[in-house]
């Protein structure tokens, strides 16, 4: 049951010693499978390469660009988001291998100790594998313990079935659709909204961190327990 104030109205639970936090830095953030670099035009011919050109049209149907047609087109988007004092952006990198994707922090609030995982694009051979789920979580783990933040957003198109599941399955708890939210490459664009907030973030973390042990990969690079299943036993 809320508190209730000395005016007879429910209030929320006090937060103890708040302050705003610091705002996130263009650090570098490494983890077992995947190395997050703040993008850099150094990243472009790679990052073009595997993520660019007509074959790949469809990896940017939900970005608020389409594709880069060259690699100076890409290059430009490239000095925007190294340049922006609002977001930031990496290039994502298997280790060992080039930069195949990008990822951002979007909305950085550190008054109210919240911001947002967007503008994630990965290349077809990044997908389904240990590295995105990595991504995603050195990003988490660098706002709630690094930071102190206390909540983590996630938003997609409504239509993006595979960005929906990705949140689901990280963990994200669904809070609901803004309809007519934006307007994205000339469409309409209704958001669904997920969040993990600090209270969560521990079952969360600990889920994260299970299945991402070496143990659970086989030598091909095939998970042994999904990630519902290291969850389901965690309890």
């Amino acid at each position: 049951m809320p508190e209730i104030n000395e005016f007879g109205q429910p209030v929320g639970d006090v937060v103890p010693g708040w302050q705003p936090r610091d705002r996130p830095a263009r650090i570098g953030l490494m983890g077992r499978h995947v190395a997050l670099q703040p993008v850099s035009v150094t990243h472009v011919p790679a990052l073009f390469a595997s993520l660019c050109g007509p074959e790949n049209g469809g990896l940017w149907t939900y970005r608020p660009n389409p594709v880069p047609a060259t690699e100076g087109a890409l290059a430009d988007l490239v000095d925007d988001w190294a340049e922006s004092s609002d977001n930031l952006t990496w290039a994502v990198l298997p280790l060992g291998g080039e930069p195949a994707g990008l990822t951002s922090l979007y909305r950085i609030d550190p008054g109210r100790g919240q911001g947002e995982v967007a503008a994630v694009v990965y290349a077809r051979s990044l997908q389904r594998t240990p590295a995105t789920t990595e991504a995603t979580y050195l990003l988490m783990r660098y706002l709630f313990d690094g930071l102190g933040y206390r909540r983590f957003e996630w938003k997609c198109d409504s239509l993006n079935e595979p960005s929906r599941q990705a949140a689901l399955r990280l963990g994200f708890t669904y809070e609901g659709r803004f309809r007519n939210h934006m307007v994205t490459q000339g469409r309409s664009r209704d958001t669904d909204w997920f969040s993990v907030t600090d209270a969560e973030w521990p079952a969360v973390r600990l889920a994260l961190q299970t299945w991402l042990q070496p143990d659970n990969f086989d030598q091909e690079g095939r998970q042994r327990l999904a990630l519902s299943e290291v969850r389901a036993r965690l309890g």
